[in-house]
């Protein structure tokens, strides 16, 4: 079975790599020339562990390849996706759906043969409809099934994410078009049907929703958490027991309740904004949603005054290390990180910045102010500084030693907003310590 996979980003090139290794000939096409030129090179454009390796095995054994022709990519192909960008709209917050519709618009000009065309971008209720509208006006000879395919991929897990998934969502139309879309998308998941992975069929519509309130209730359970940290820090009760106590409840579950100085990244920020807009649109706000964006806005800009508070209400001329920029760790994303608005924040207060993160650096260089100093690891960045704060919960931070680190700062302040030292441990190493929702 072929696929054409249109789009080398984040989404296309973990699903096209994911699927060769499923046995499928995938051809994933991109209209930039430099990011095929370097995955043809064996460069990954983008951090994901184990994506390298699975890219390179599968390229070796002749499932996977690369390339800038739509033509090529669809000769022959069984299924086309659309993994392109779905980024907030200017203005107005609306998920900017121009790619996915001018992809749309290539795909029914290259079209030789029928083809079922399956959305992997995440897109607004209603967008699948538009696709199939503006395919059938640009080529009217055309049978075409549309199909929408969410992913539910975490940076950092995505290919496990993929392999392993809690369930597998398939939205198509009504009818033979329908059918021949949902028998197709059978046989591509496969494997993941003989794992007794739950594959849920529902119509575009309920699918393209299913995505953005899976990620705004994610979203929500973040926020709510932050919330009751802070209630927790005024009342002297751990957080971290309460989000056990409130976890262990099978109507609630675990995941999802660890406290920190806000969500980031490339999917709950503009997913929520895009569905709360949506929402109001159709005249049915989600005020939940909405509220739970204005508290993740806000918390950000909190952390940045948390810290100059801990430091004495002033940070001028003071050096504050910084460690970890990327959302989370395990990627070097750095769209919505609370590091671009805690740093430079902090560098306004008149702040000398060493930041450190493990693989986002190149990224932050481009989108944190002049004059950051980007240090070589985490004990260079802490090499003199008056404060330390950690932003993101990097395995390597776990295990520096309280006491190494203790002796290359010059100030005893350490704001860890990721929870990852042990309150007791850090005090009895001389540091004036705090960290979220712990007393």
């Amino acid at each position: 079975m072929r696929i054409a996979m249109i789009g080398a980003g984040y989404v296309g090139l973990v699903s096209g790599a994911c699927f060769a290794e499923f046995g499928m000939q995938v051809h994933v096409v991109d209209a930039e020339p430099s990011k095929i030129t370097a995955l043809k090179e064996g460069r990954i454009p983008i951090y994901e562990p184990g994506l390298d390796a699975l890219v390179a095995d599968n390229v070796r054994d002749g499932r996977l390849e690369f390339g800038t022709s739509l033509d090529a990519a669809m000769e022959g192909a069984d299924a086309v996706f659309l993994a392109v960008g779905t980024p907030s709209r200017r203005g107005d917050g609306h998920a900017d759906l121009s790619y996915v519709f001018a992809a749309a618009e290539q795909v029914a000009r290259a079209a030789k043969a029928p083809i079922v065309l399956v959305t992997k971008s995440t897109v607004p209720v209603g967008t699948g409809r538009k696709i199939k509208e503006i395919v059938s006006r640009i080529r009217p000879d055309l049978e075409i099934s549309v199909a929408s395919n969410p992913e539910f991929l975490r940076e950092g897990n995505a290919i496990g994410d993929f392999m392993r998934p809690d369930r597998v969502v398939v939205g198509t139309e009504d009818g033979p078009v329908g059918e021949r879309a949902r028998e197709l998308l059978r046989r591509i998941y496969r494997p993941l049907f003989l794992m007794e992975t739950p594959i849920v069929n529902t119509s575009l519509e309920t699918a393209e929703l299913t995505k953005y309130a899976a990620n705004a209730f994610l979203a929500m359970k973040i926020s709510f958490i932050n919330e009751i940290a802070d209630l927790c820090e005024r009342v002297g009760a751990d957080v971290h027991d309460v989000a056990r106590g409130v976890g262990l409840d099978g109507r609630i579950g675990r995941k999802f309740l660890h406290p920190g100085p806000g969500y980031g990244g490339s999917c709950f920020p503009k997913d929520t904004l895009a569905v709360a807009r949506t929402a109001r649109d159709y005249d049915s706000p989600l005020t939940l949603i909405e509220t739970t964006i204005a508290i993740n806005d806000a918390r950000k800009g909190q952390m940045a005054d948390r810290i100059i508070a801990a430091c004495g209400g002033s940070i001028a001329g003071k050096t504050i290390a910084v460690l970890g920029l990327a959302f989370k760790p395990e990627t070097d994303d750095m769209r919505d990180a609370p590091s671009l608005v805690v740093v430079p924040r902090l560098v306004e207060a008149g702040a000398t910045v060493r930041a450190y993160d493990p693989v986002a650096m190149d990224h932050a260089k481009a989108m944190l102010p002049e004059g950051v100093i980007y240090a070589t690891g985490a004990l260079d960045a802490a090499a003199g500084a008056d404060a330390l704060v950690v932003l993101t919960e990097w395995n390597e931070f776990r295990a520096l030693s309280p006491q190494t680190l203790k002796k290359a700062m010059r100030g005893t302040v350490l704001e860890d907003l990721r929870n990852v030292y042990e309150p007791q441990t850090m005090r009895e190493a001389g540091f004036s310590y705090r960290s979220i929702g712990r007393p």
